[in-house]
């Protein structure tokens, strides 16, 4: 018998180590250590083993499997006198070693890291089969090292080719994630950014907006306080003054025989009088001492104290000069743009009636020009001393940058009745 562990013939066996049979298996071990080693870790090392003398050499130059190999060893199988196999058995053995090369090729129950060496011949076969059989597997040798070839290319083949082709997509996928991330990355920053560029603008305009509209509001609220409402305080203020001087003036009349007989005399004490201006509007304005803010803004007309002290209507000479505000706080002289030369100022006392008729104007001078309040205001074309009579106001209309001036004489007095009948010039 024949120990195929080895490779080894013992000296009963029936064939020489030189016999086809004997390198027929150690060329399979070899092929089959080649694809091993072609599919797995390592490739597969030459086979050396002692070769009994007289037995003619084994190529180990070419892998067992390919055709140079098999073309090389049919010779010498003809020459050792093997008769073919019959055409049954070649066929059966044909069939199973397609099989074989077959499951090797599909991958049923061998992998690329262990290959599975084809199952030895029967020993019960006897000589006649064993020759056949070896005589078969030396006609197919080519056929079986092409199929080997094949299948370790099939195995191999698909294993590193998936194998690189997951790599290659993987790695093209991470490059095309990164590309991607690159190209998006910036997008969504991008996009936070002018995001958050918005959210800021927004809220700035927002900020801005509410600051300009609360502005505009309290502008708003400004201008009706100072033209509307401080007018409206004004005269409320300047209608109790009024009453209190009425009061007064009617408390201290001439009764005789329970009948007023006159007036009485002249009584500064809570304003010297009343000025009647139809020019100006047909509400009187009751006339108190100074200039200053705080007394315009009771919703009178004053006389100056300073810079230049003013006359009084019934002193012999002299410029009754008198200021009051043109808008916001009663805007007693709001109108004084209408009034013409000609027109009559009457200025009312507790006792007597002092007609006026303007006969200058001067749309605007500085603030500082006093020498329209002079006793003989020059700037008005007067050249001599009389009873002058001059109303200032700021000027343009809601400023306070230049005055506008009227100037006006006396024509004429007359005394007050018990009735305090007003002249004609008043209707």
């Amino acid at each position: 018998m024949t120990d195929e562990r080895d490779g080894a013939g013992t000296p009963d066996d029936s064939a020489a180590d030189g016999h086809p049979r004997t390198r027929r298996r150690r060329r399979r071990r070899a092929r089959n250590a080649e694809v091993g080693g072609t599919g797995g870790e390592s490739a597969a090392k030459p086979v050396s083993e002692p070769v009994p003398d007289g037995a003619g050499p084994v190529s180990e130059d070419k892998p067992g499997g390919s055709p140079g190999a098999a073309a090389d060893n049919v010779p010498e199988a003809a020459e050792a006198g093997e008769a073919p196999a019959a055409d049954g058995d070649r066929t059966e053995s044909a069939e199973r070693i397609e099989r074989e090369h077959a499951e090797g090729a599909g991958g049923s129950g061998a992998t690329a890291d262990t290959a599975t060496a084809p199952a030895p011949a029967s020993e019960e076969s006897g000589s006649e089969g064993a020759s056949a059989a070896g005589t078969a597997s030396e006609k197919q040798p080519a056929a079986g090292g092409e199929a080997d070839e094949k299948a370790v290319s099939v195995q191999d083949a698909p294993t590193g080719e998936a194998t690189s082709g997951a790599s290659s997509r993987k790695s093209s996928g991470a490059k095309s994630a990164a590309r991607d991330g690159s190209s998006a990355a910036p997008a969504p920053k991008s996009g936070a950014a002018r995001g958050r560029s918005r959210g800021k603008l927004a809220a700035v305009v927002s900020v801005s907006g509410e600051l300009l509209i609360t502005a505009g509001v309290v502008l708003a609220l400004f201008v009706v306080y100072s033209l509307w409402w401080t007018n409206v305080l004004a005269n409320r203020e300047a209608d109790r003054e009024s009453d209190r001087v009425r009061d007064n003036w009617a408390a201290d009349r001439d009764v005789g025989a329970n009948t007023p007989t006159g007036p009485g005399k002249l009584d500064t004490r809570d304003g010297i009088g009343f000025l009647h201006a139809p020019g100006l509007g047909k509400k009187e304005i009751l006339i108190k001492p100074g200039t200053d803010p705080k007394e315009l803004n009771q919703g009178i007309a004053g006389y100056y104290k300073k810079p230049v002290k003013s006359a009084m209507p019934w002193d012999e000479s002299g410029n009754f000069s008198l200021a009051a505000h043109r808008d916001g706080h009663g805007a007693k002289f709001h109108n004084i743009h209408k009034l013409k030369d000609g027109d009559p100022l009457v200025f009312e006392t507790k006792d007597t009636w002092y007609v006026y008729e303007v006969y200058s104007s001067l749309p605007e001078t500085s603030k500082y020009n006093t020498e329209v309040l002079d006793a003989i205001p020059k700037e008005s074309g007067a050249t001599e001393k009389s009873r002058y009579i001059t109303l200032t106001t700021c000027t343009p209309v809601y400023t306070s940058n230049y005055r506008y001036i009227v100037w006006g004489e006396l024509v004429r007095t007359e005394k007050v009745d018990a009735d305090r009948t007003p002249p004609a010039e008043l209707g």
